[in-house]
């Protein structure tokens, strides 16, 4: 996937079943995102929105409908072939930051250009790590980082390997305001660097003024 990733639903659902019966996380969407541009996706919480990132990022397939990224159907596509796409061409940026506990914060963010099979070297880790102002913590074990300076490790593996989809759920959750404006900073700094489609899961409304469009979520459905 060699240009920006447009994204387009149709009539995606997922429905899960639980003991007080059928739970319907997302309910009917339909979304087109412009190649190379942001949304935000906004909305309370349980309202579907994490679901809804992981069908468009191929963590979970669709009960129904369909989910493409660029020319790519990605709910027809099986697990292996999702995780294929997931490695070398999207980055995700998830609540909890994930990283490895017995590797470095540079090695976590070089792990993903292993994984991806890219060219690039500890340069391009260094570079984000020190946009996102944790350099000076590259050789740190993650236990002896604080939780904000492990979300901005986590920023920094999700676009070390230049992702032509960038999705972010709430990536600026832990963080206080001034992180938080440097990550929405380095997310946006990357996505005109890659002509990337970023999609951000959000409750904080200045990083959602920031991006290109914004679409609310409740009860697993597009606020009309």
């Amino acid at each position: 996937m060699n240009a920006p990733a447009a994204v387009r639903l149709e009539a995606v659902a997922r429905r899960y079943d639980s003991p007080a019966g059928p739970v319907r996380a997302v309910d009917g969407v339909s979304l087109a995102i412009e190649a190379g541009s942001s949304l935000a996706v906004t909305g309370p919480s349980g309202c579907g929105k994490s679901t809804l990132l992981g069908l468009i990022g191929g963590l979970e397939r669709p009960s129904a409908g369909r989910v493409w990224i660029g020319d790519v159907e990605v709910s027809g596509l099986g697990e292996a072939e999702r995780a294929r796409l997931r490695r070398s061409a999207l980055g995700f940026v998830f609540q909890s930051d994930n990283l490895q506990p017995f590797l470095t914060a540079a090695e976590n963010v070089a792990l993903q250009l292993a994984l991806s099979g890219s060219a690039d070297g500890y340069g391009r880790c260094a570079e984000l790590l020190e946009g996102l102002r944790v350099a000076d913590q590259a050789h740190k074990l993650p236990d002896q980082l604080s939780g904000g300076q492990r979300q901005r490790v986590a920023v920094a593996r999700a676009l070390v390997h230049r992702p032509r989809l960038i999705l972010a759920d709430e990536p600026t959750g832990s963080l206080d305001a001034d992180s938080a404006a440097a990550v929405c900073d380095v997310l946006l700094a990357a996505q005109r660097e890659l002509g990337a489609t970023l999609v951000v899961v959000t409750h904080d409304d200045a990083v959602a003024r920031r991006l290109d469009r914004v679409v609310g979520l409740r009860d697993g459905r597009l606020d009309a």
